[in-house]
Protein backbone atom coordinates (compact mmCIF):
# COMPACT_ATOMS: atom_id res chain seq x y z
CA UNK A 1 0.00 0.00 0.00
CA UNK A 2 1.49 3.29 -0.97
CA UNK A 3 2.52 5.57 1.82
CA UNK A 4 0.21 8.45 2.44
CA UNK A 5 1.65 11.95 2.18
CA UNK A 6 1.73 13.91 5.36
CA UNK A 7 -0.75 16.81 5.55
CA UNK A 8 0.99 18.55 8.52
CA UNK A 9 2.40 21.98 7.78
CA UNK A 10 6.12 22.30 8.25
CA UNK A 11 7.00 24.19 11.40
CA UNK A 12 8.58 27.59 10.68
CA UNK A 13 11.51 28.45 12.92
CA UNK A 14 11.49 32.00 14.12
CA UNK A 15 14.88 33.53 15.10
CA UNK A 16 14.65 35.83 18.00
CA UNK A 17 17.20 38.65 18.31
CA UNK A 18 17.78 39.03 22.02
CA UNK A 19 20.13 41.86 23.00
CA UNK A 20 23.73 40.87 23.81
CA UNK A 21 23.39 41.88 27.39
CA UNK A 22 26.71 40.46 28.52
CA UNK A 23 28.75 42.09 25.77
CA UNK A 24 27.05 45.47 26.06
CA UNK A 25 27.52 45.53 29.83
CA UNK A 26 31.20 44.66 29.50
CA UNK A 27 31.72 47.37 26.93
CA UNK A 28 30.03 49.95 29.09
CA UNK A 29 32.09 48.84 32.07
CA UNK A 30 35.27 49.17 30.04
CA UNK A 31 34.38 52.66 28.90
CA UNK A 32 33.52 53.66 32.46
CA UNK A 33 36.78 52.18 33.75
CA UNK A 34 38.88 53.96 31.15
CA UNK A 35 37.09 57.21 31.86
CA UNK A 36 37.73 56.79 35.59
CA UNK A 37 41.40 55.99 35.04
CA UNK A 38 41.83 58.99 32.78
CA UNK A 39 40.21 61.21 35.37
CA UNK A 40 42.25 59.90 38.29
CA UNK A 41 45.67 59.46 36.56
CA UNK A 42 48.38 61.88 37.68
CA UNK A 43 48.87 64.63 35.13
CA UNK A 44 52.13 64.50 33.20
CA UNK A 45 54.83 66.82 34.52
CA UNK A 46 55.02 70.01 32.49
CA UNK A 47 58.14 70.42 30.41
CA UNK A 48 60.58 72.76 32.16
CA UNK A 49 61.12 76.19 30.67
CA UNK A 50 64.45 77.09 29.08
CA UNK A 51 65.23 79.28 32.09
CA UNK A 52 64.64 76.34 34.40
CA UNK A 53 66.82 74.10 32.24
CA UNK A 54 69.59 76.70 32.32
CA UNK A 55 69.44 76.91 36.13
CA UNK A 56 69.38 73.14 36.45
CA UNK A 57 72.33 72.63 34.11
CA UNK A 58 74.32 75.39 35.83
CA UNK A 59 73.58 73.79 39.20
CA UNK A 60 74.69 70.37 37.95
CA UNK A 61 77.94 71.76 36.57
CA UNK A 62 78.54 73.54 39.86
CA UNK A 63 77.88 70.32 41.80
CA UNK A 64 80.26 68.53 39.45
CA UNK A 65 82.83 71.23 40.20
CA UNK A 66 82.45 70.62 43.92
CA UNK A 67 82.77 66.87 43.41
CA UNK A 68 85.87 67.54 41.28
CA UNK A 69 87.50 69.37 44.18
CA UNK A 70 86.61 66.45 46.46
CA UNK A 71 88.20 64.14 43.90
CA UNK A 72 91.32 66.32 43.75
CA UNK A 73 91.57 66.34 47.53
CA UNK A 74 91.18 62.57 47.76
CA UNK A 75 93.71 62.04 44.98
CA UNK A 76 96.29 64.26 46.70
CA UNK A 77 95.68 62.52 50.01
CA UNK A 78 96.00 59.13 48.34
CA UNK A 79 99.28 60.09 46.66
CA UNK A 80 100.71 61.46 49.92
CA UNK A 81 99.61 58.38 51.82
CA UNK A 82 101.10 56.08 49.18
CA UNK A 83 104.47 57.84 49.55
CA UNK A 84 104.24 57.49 53.32
CA UNK A 85 103.37 53.80 53.08
CA UNK A 86 106.26 53.14 50.70
CA UNK A 87 108.66 54.93 53.07
CA UNK A 88 107.37 52.96 56.06
CA UNK A 89 107.62 49.64 54.24
CA UNK A 90 111.18 50.47 53.23
CA UNK A 91 112.03 51.44 56.81
CA UNK A 92 110.45 48.22 58.10
CA UNK A 93 112.54 46.20 55.63
CA UNK A 94 115.72 47.92 56.81
CA UNK A 95 114.78 47.21 60.44
CA UNK A 96 114.26 43.56 59.53
CA UNK A 97 117.69 43.43 57.89
CA UNK A 98 119.32 44.86 61.01
CA UNK A 99 117.40 42.44 63.17
CA UNK A 100 118.56 39.51 61.07
CA UNK A 101 122.14 40.76 61.20
CA UNK A 102 122.02 40.91 64.98
CA UNK A 103 120.39 37.49 65.10
CA UNK A 104 123.30 36.09 63.04
CA UNK A 105 125.75 37.70 65.43
CA UNK A 106 124.03 36.11 68.38
CA UNK A 107 124.06 32.80 66.54
CA UNK A 108 127.83 33.04 66.09
CA UNK A 109 128.21 33.51 69.84
CA UNK A 110 126.09 30.45 70.46
CA UNK A 111 128.10 28.42 67.99
CA UNK A 112 131.33 29.47 69.66
CA UNK A 113 130.01 28.38 73.05
CA UNK A 114 128.94 25.09 71.55
CA UNK A 115 132.43 24.46 70.23
CA UNK A 116 133.90 25.15 73.69
CA UNK A 117 131.35 22.91 75.36
CA UNK A 118 129.49 25.71 77.10
CA UNK A 119 126.20 25.19 75.33
CA UNK A 120 123.99 25.44 78.33
CA UNK A 121 122.40 27.69 79.32
CA UNK A 122 123.90 30.51 77.21
CA UNK A 123 123.50 28.71 73.90
CA UNK A 124 119.95 27.86 74.81
CA UNK A 125 119.36 31.57 75.26
CA UNK A 126 120.90 32.49 71.92
CA UNK A 127 119.16 29.79 69.93
CA UNK A 128 115.75 30.18 71.54
CA UNK A 129 112.88 31.41 69.36
CA UNK A 130 111.81 33.73 72.15
CA UNK A 131 114.86 34.83 74.18
CA UNK A 132 112.78 37.42 76.04
CA UNK A 133 112.23 35.01 78.96
CA UNK A 134 115.97 34.91 79.58
CA UNK A 135 116.58 38.66 79.72
CA UNK A 136 115.97 38.94 83.44
CA UNK A 137 118.27 36.06 84.42
CA UNK A 138 121.17 37.82 86.16
CA UNK A 139 123.23 34.63 86.32
CA UNK A 140 123.11 34.27 82.54
CA UNK A 141 123.91 37.94 81.92
CA UNK A 142 126.88 37.63 84.23
CA UNK A 143 128.35 34.92 82.00
CA UNK A 144 128.23 37.15 78.90
CA UNK A 145 130.99 39.41 77.78
CA UNK A 146 130.25 43.12 77.36
CA UNK A 147 130.19 42.62 73.56
CA UNK A 148 127.65 39.85 73.90
CA UNK A 149 125.51 41.94 76.25
CA UNK A 150 125.57 44.81 73.74
CA UNK A 151 124.49 42.45 70.97
CA UNK A 152 121.57 41.25 73.09
CA UNK A 153 120.57 44.83 73.93
CA UNK A 154 120.72 45.78 70.26
CA UNK A 155 118.60 42.77 69.39
CA UNK A 156 115.91 43.75 71.88
CA UNK A 157 115.88 47.36 70.63
CA UNK A 158 115.68 46.31 67.01
CA UNK A 159 112.87 43.87 67.78
CA UNK A 160 110.79 46.67 69.29
CA UNK A 161 111.58 49.11 66.47
CA UNK A 162 110.77 46.57 63.77
CA UNK A 163 107.45 45.73 65.44
CA UNK A 164 106.59 49.43 65.77
CA UNK A 165 107.33 50.04 62.08
CA UNK A 166 105.15 47.12 61.07
CA UNK A 167 102.25 48.49 63.13
CA UNK A 168 102.73 51.99 61.68
CA UNK A 169 102.85 50.64 58.14
CA UNK A 170 99.68 48.63 58.70
CA UNK A 171 97.79 51.68 59.98
CA UNK A 172 99.08 53.77 57.08
CA UNK A 173 97.86 51.15 54.61
CA UNK A 174 94.41 51.31 56.19
CA UNK A 175 94.37 55.10 55.75
CA UNK A 176 95.46 54.66 52.14
CA UNK A 177 92.55 52.29 51.55
CA UNK A 178 90.14 54.89 52.95
CA UNK A 179 91.60 57.60 50.71
CA UNK A 180 91.24 55.38 47.66
CA UNK A 181 87.61 54.63 48.55
CA UNK A 182 86.91 58.37 48.85
CA UNK A 183 88.60 58.86 45.49
CA UNK A 184 86.29 56.34 43.82
CA UNK A 185 83.21 57.91 45.42
CA UNK A 186 84.13 61.42 44.28
CA UNK A 187 84.83 60.20 40.77
CA UNK A 188 81.41 58.56 40.59
CA UNK A 189 79.73 61.75 41.84
CA UNK A 190 81.39 63.83 39.13
CA UNK A 191 80.39 61.39 36.41
CA UNK A 192 76.80 61.21 37.66
CA UNK A 193 76.34 65.00 37.67
CA UNK A 194 77.86 65.42 34.23
CA UNK A 195 75.74 62.63 32.78
CA UNK A 196 72.60 64.25 34.17
CA UNK A 197 73.54 67.64 32.71
CA UNK A 198 74.24 66.14 29.28
CA UNK A 199 70.94 64.27 29.41
CA UNK A 200 69.02 67.49 30.04
CA UNK A 201 70.75 69.28 27.18
CA UNK A 202 70.27 66.39 24.77
CA UNK A 203 66.48 66.58 25.17
CA UNK A 204 66.30 70.17 23.92
CA UNK A 205 65.03 70.90 20.44
CA UNK A 206 67.04 73.04 18.04
CA UNK A 207 64.81 76.01 18.84
CA UNK A 208 65.23 75.50 22.59
CA UNK A 209 69.00 75.24 22.21
CA UNK A 210 68.98 78.53 20.33
CA UNK A 211 67.00 80.18 23.12
CA UNK A 212 69.38 78.75 25.70
CA UNK A 213 72.33 80.15 23.77
CA UNK A 214 70.62 83.55 23.73
CA UNK A 215 70.23 83.42 27.51
CA UNK A 216 73.94 82.63 27.80
CA UNK A 217 74.80 85.61 25.58
CA UNK A 218 72.71 87.92 27.77
CA UNK A 219 74.40 86.57 30.89
CA UNK A 220 77.83 87.09 29.35
CA UNK A 221 76.93 90.63 28.23
CA UNK A 222 75.80 91.60 31.73
CA UNK A 223 78.96 90.12 33.25
CA UNK A 224 81.08 92.03 30.72
CA UNK A 225 79.27 95.27 31.53
CA UNK A 226 80.11 94.82 35.23
CA UNK A 227 83.73 94.05 34.34
CA UNK A 228 83.99 97.26 32.33
CA UNK A 229 82.57 99.21 35.26
CA UNK A 230 85.18 97.68 37.59
CA UNK A 231 87.89 98.56 35.06
CA UNK A 232 86.76 102.21 35.07
CA UNK A 233 86.74 102.29 38.85
CA UNK A 234 90.20 100.77 39.09
CA UNK A 235 91.58 103.15 36.48
CA UNK A 236 90.15 106.12 38.34
CA UNK A 237 91.58 104.86 41.65
CA UNK A 238 95.00 104.35 40.06
CA UNK A 239 94.99 107.83 38.52
CA UNK A 240 93.98 109.33 41.86
CA UNK A 241 96.75 107.46 43.67
CA UNK A 242 99.36 108.55 41.12
CA UNK A 243 98.24 112.16 41.38
CA UNK A 244 98.44 112.03 45.17
CA UNK A 245 101.93 110.53 44.95
CA UNK A 246 103.06 113.30 42.60
CA UNK A 247 101.72 116.00 44.89
CA UNK A 248 103.39 114.40 47.89
CA UNK A 249 106.68 114.13 46.03
CA UNK A 250 106.46 117.74 44.93
CA UNK A 251 106.02 118.87 48.53
CA UNK A 252 109.02 116.88 49.68
CA UNK A 253 111.09 117.76 46.61
CA UNK A 254 112.00 114.12 45.93
CA UNK A 255 111.52 114.10 42.17
CA UNK A 256 108.72 113.36 39.79
CA UNK A 257 107.07 110.87 42.13
CA UNK A 258 105.49 108.55 39.65
CA UNK A 259 104.74 106.15 42.49
CA UNK A 260 103.64 102.56 42.19
CA UNK A 261 100.15 103.26 41.00
CA UNK A 262 98.74 101.86 44.21
CA UNK A 263 99.91 98.32 43.52
CA UNK A 264 100.85 97.81 47.13
CA UNK A 265 102.79 94.62 46.42
CA UNK A 266 105.71 96.18 44.59
CA UNK A 267 107.49 95.15 41.43
CA UNK A 268 108.28 91.69 42.87
CA UNK A 269 104.68 90.59 42.75
CA UNK A 270 104.11 92.24 39.37
CA UNK A 271 107.04 90.27 37.94
CA UNK A 272 105.61 86.99 39.21
CA UNK A 273 102.14 87.90 37.97
CA UNK A 274 103.52 88.46 34.45
CA UNK A 275 104.88 84.90 34.40
CA UNK A 276 101.60 83.55 35.75
CA UNK A 277 99.48 85.30 33.15
CA UNK A 278 101.86 84.49 30.30
CA UNK A 279 101.50 80.82 31.16
CA UNK A 280 97.72 81.06 31.62
CA UNK A 281 97.20 82.80 28.28
CA UNK A 282 99.27 80.12 26.56
CA UNK A 283 96.74 77.53 27.77
CA UNK A 284 93.72 79.31 26.23
CA UNK A 285 91.85 76.92 23.95
CA UNK A 286 92.84 73.77 25.85
CA UNK A 287 89.89 71.74 27.14
CA UNK A 288 88.58 71.61 30.66
CA UNK A 289 88.89 68.08 32.03
CA UNK A 290 87.97 67.42 35.64
CA UNK A 291 90.93 66.27 37.71
CA UNK A 292 93.45 67.41 35.07
CA UNK A 293 96.60 69.40 35.86
CA UNK A 294 98.06 69.80 32.37
CA UNK A 295 99.78 70.07 30.10
CA UNK A 296 97.09 69.23 27.51
CA UNK A 297 94.02 69.91 29.69
CA UNK A 298 93.10 71.41 33.06
CA UNK A 299 90.41 71.81 35.64
CA UNK A 300 90.09 75.20 37.34
CA UNK A 301 92.46 74.66 40.28
CA UNK A 302 94.81 72.59 38.14
CA UNK A 303 95.30 75.64 35.89
CA UNK A 304 95.93 78.07 38.75
CA UNK A 305 98.36 75.64 40.38
CA UNK A 306 100.32 75.14 37.15
CA UNK A 307 100.37 78.88 36.35
CA UNK A 308 101.72 79.94 39.73
CA UNK A 309 104.29 77.14 39.64
CA UNK A 310 105.79 79.01 36.68
CA UNK A 311 106.43 81.91 39.06
CA UNK A 312 108.07 79.66 41.64
CA UNK A 313 105.05 79.44 43.95
CA UNK A 314 103.67 76.02 44.88
CA UNK A 315 99.93 76.20 45.45
CA UNK A 316 97.89 73.36 47.00
CA UNK A 317 95.77 71.23 44.69
CA UNK A 318 92.21 72.23 45.63
CA UNK A 319 90.32 75.53 45.60
CA UNK A 320 89.54 74.98 49.30
CA UNK A 321 93.26 74.99 50.13
CA UNK A 322 94.31 77.62 47.59
CA UNK A 323 91.93 80.18 49.12
CA UNK A 324 93.89 79.89 52.38
CA UNK A 325 97.21 80.85 50.73
CA UNK A 326 98.47 84.41 50.66
CA UNK A 327 96.60 87.62 51.50
CA UNK A 328 92.89 88.32 51.09
CA UNK A 329 92.07 91.27 48.82
CA UNK A 330 88.85 93.10 48.02
CA UNK A 331 87.41 92.90 44.51
CA UNK A 332 88.05 96.61 44.00
CA UNK A 333 91.73 96.10 44.84
CA UNK A 334 92.37 93.15 42.51
CA UNK A 335 95.66 93.06 40.62
CA UNK A 336 96.76 90.87 37.73
CA UNK A 337 97.78 87.45 39.01
CA UNK A 338 95.38 87.43 41.96
CA UNK A 339 93.14 84.40 42.39
CA UNK A 340 89.38 84.96 42.33
CA UNK A 341 87.16 82.30 43.92
CA UNK A 342 83.49 81.67 43.22
CA UNK A 343 80.32 80.30 44.87
CA UNK A 344 79.65 79.85 48.56
CA UNK A 345 81.30 76.44 48.53
CA UNK A 346 84.47 77.84 46.86
CA UNK A 347 84.25 75.29 44.06
CA UNK A 348 85.77 77.41 41.27
CA UNK A 349 88.78 79.69 40.77
CA UNK A 350 90.26 81.89 38.05
CA UNK A 351 93.34 84.11 37.54
CA UNK A 352 92.64 87.84 37.43
CA UNK A 353 94.17 89.51 34.36
CA UNK A 354 92.95 93.07 34.87
CA UNK A 355 89.99 95.15 33.71
CA UNK A 356 87.50 92.90 35.48
CA UNK A 357 88.54 89.87 33.42
CA UNK A 358 90.14 86.53 34.28
CA UNK A 359 91.65 83.46 32.64
CA UNK A 360 90.07 80.22 33.83
CA UNK A 361 89.13 76.66 32.95
CA UNK A 362 85.33 77.00 33.08
CA UNK A 363 83.54 73.63 33.02
CA UNK A 364 83.23 70.34 31.10
CA UNK A 365 82.65 70.93 27.42
CA UNK A 366 84.39 74.31 27.48
CA UNK A 367 87.98 75.41 26.88
CA UNK A 368 90.32 77.61 28.91
CA UNK A 369 89.31 81.18 28.10
CA UNK A 370 89.16 84.79 29.20
CA UNK A 371 85.92 85.81 30.87
CA UNK A 372 84.42 88.41 33.18
CA UNK A 373 84.86 87.69 36.88
CA UNK A 374 81.16 88.58 37.23
CA UNK A 375 80.03 85.60 35.19
CA UNK A 376 79.70 83.70 38.49
CA UNK A 377 79.02 84.88 42.05
CA UNK A 378 82.30 85.92 43.64
CA UNK A 379 83.28 84.38 46.97
CA UNK A 380 86.53 86.28 47.52
CA UNK A 381 90.06 86.80 46.26
CA UNK A 382 93.63 86.20 47.42
CA UNK A 383 97.11 87.36 46.46
CA UNK A 384 99.23 84.19 46.61
CA UNK A 385 102.68 85.81 46.97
Amino acid sequence: MPALASHRKPRTRVRTTTPAVGLTTAALASVTLLSTQSATAAPAEPKPSIEEVQKKVDALYRQAGTATQQYNKAKSASAEQRSKVDALLEAAAKRADKLNETRRELGSYAAAQYRTGAIAPTATFFLADDPQSYFDQDQLMARMTSQQQKAVADFRTQQKEAAAKRVEATKSLETLTESQASLRTSKQQVQTKLTEARSLLSKLTAEEKARLAELERKKEAEAKRKAEELARQQAAAKEKAEQAAKEEAAKEGTGSGTGTGGTGSGSGYASKAEKVLAFARAQIGKPYVWGATGPSSYDCSGLTQAAWREAGVDLPRTTWDQVEVGTRVATADLQPGDLVFFYDDISHVGIYKGDGMMVHAPKPGANVREESIYYMPIYGSVRPA
